[in-house]
């Protein structure tokens, strides 16, 4: 048997801090870190669920299939395995038997997990199946699945080339979970056997949903950021999502001149906030990092700031301020609490549209940019009326006016949101049902 890549790659990765260098530096040694780490935890009397999901929207779409199966079979143990270097800090998160990288795709590097591991079933969430863990894991009598299956109408999947190298691994799959039956056609489409495939749903709905329900609005963070202005909470926005949202923010603030921004972008990165930072100060509005937002309250040891950025507020933040720059990461899901009407960024962006339920999940209204195509949940949000998709300034503008000065119509578009979010539940118990039929 030939041994690839995962080490030897990670041998001739360039030395620098890249996705993909950092992708290639992770596999060094990797296959010894699973066998040492397997070593310590696995008990083979008690069976094993593995879990992959190549990054963290993934991670999150399998977070609630985890603790609802820990919750009803608490003698299984559960592996979980990521892709991205982006899922690290999510996969620690977790509380697993065991969490790693996923080797690359090469016989070897299965055989040898598989045999570490010793899996009972292995899952498998969305869409990202590797061809040769599938094979090998069969072949050892694995129970191979698929969860809150997706496949977008423009999936590069669904190409010739795609469909010849995966067909044969997705029709190998033992059950699918597909999110609709829109999605499930597609997947039938990919190979999969339309006798083991049932719709369960999108499990992302119901973790959106528990965590704006367990939301401590008593917290420091978001006392912090308590307040009376009519406030739009900006998440996930690329600086080409800046270049619109601003400019219309501008026309916003002409009409509504107590109206508050939040912004946080996705890379919070001094080169990524300066410029925000310049754009308020030049039209003189009133500027603070959320790192100086809860200092100015006293809270500066409870939180820690992720990046420094100069700002000239920064020894005198008023008790309200127009725009509210969010310095760090993992606190937006909370801070669209705040928002009476939420822009979820990335739809000017070639990365496409960031997730829309979590301030749909509050009943925030939203307003996004117009690539929005390979997002199932927003073109549900536009049809339901609980969003607004806004391909320029003069749209923006439009949009994040209208709900802010019409409290009516503001509420009912917030409760389309969150009623479509809630139409949507159940997803993980359905899934949960498939990996307990596996188990048995």
């Amino acid at each position: 048997m030939v041994r690839l890549a995962s080490s030897t790659l990670a041998i001739v990765a360039p030395n620098h801090r890249g996705k993909l260098s950092r992708t290639l530096i992770a596999r060094a040694g990797l296959l010894e870190r699973w066998t040492a780490d397997v070593h310590r935890v696995r008990d083979r009397s008690r069976p094993l669920v593995w879990f992959h999901a190549p990054s963290v929207g993934e991670g999150l779409q399998a977070r609630p299939i985890i603790e609802a199966l820990q919750r009803a079979r608490p003698d299984v143990q559960i592996a979980y395995s990521f892709f991205s270097p982006s899922a690290e800090s999510f996969a620690q998160s977790l509380k697993v038997d065991v969490a790693g990288y996923l080797p690359f795709d090469s016989t070897y590097d299965a055989h040898e997990l598989i045999a570490a591991l010793s899996p009972t079933a292995l899952f498998f969430v969305k869409l990202d199946v590797w061809p040769t863990l599938v094979s090998v894991a069969k072949r050892n009598g694995v129970f191979v699945g698929l969860l809150s299956g997706t496949v977008a109408p423009s999936s590069g999947r669904q190409g010739a080339l795609s469909r010849i190298i995966l067909r044969d691994a997705y029709a190998a799959l033992d059950v699918v979970g597909a999110i609709d039956k829109k999605n499930g056609d597609r997947l039938v489409g990919l190979g999969v056997a339309s006798s083991r495939l049932s719709v369960s749903g999108d499990t992302r709905f119901d973790q959106v949903w528990k965590r704006a329900e367990g939301v401590d609005r008593a917290s420091v963070l978001l006392r912090a950021l308590q307040s009376s202005q009519p406030t739009v909470v900006a998440g996930s926005t690329w600086p080409a999502d800046e270049t619109v949202l601003l400019a219309a923010w501008t026309d916003v603030k002409r009409r509504i001149p107590n109206a508050r921004l939040i912004i946080a972008p996705h890379e919070p990165t001094p080169e990524h906030l300066q410029p925000i930072l310049a754009w308020a100060h030049g039209r003189h509005l009133s500027v603070a990092l959320l790192g100086e937002v809860l200092a100015a309250r006293g809270h500066v040891q409870s939180m820690q700031n992720t990046v420094h950025a100069e700002s000239s507020d920064s020894h005198a933040v008023p008790d309200s301020v127009d725009v509210v720059i969010v310095d760090r990461v993992g606190v937006l899901g909370d801070i669209y609490a705040l928002a009476d009407v939420a822009y979820v960024g990335g739809a000017f962006h070639k990365a496409g549209l960031h997730s829309v339920l979590e301030p749909a999940a509050f009943g925030a209204p939203v307003v996004f940019g117009p690539r929005y195509a390979m997002s199932r949940e927003a073109g549900l949000l536009l049809e339901c009326g609980g969003a607004v998709s806004a391909s320029s300034i003069a749209e923006c503008a439009r949009a994040l006016g209208a709900w802010l000065t019409d409290t009516s119509m503001r509420n009912d578009a917030g409760a389309r949101a969150s009623a479509f979010v809630e139409s949507e539940l159940g997803a993980a118990d359905r899934s949960l049902r498939l990996v307990l039929g596996a188990l048995a």
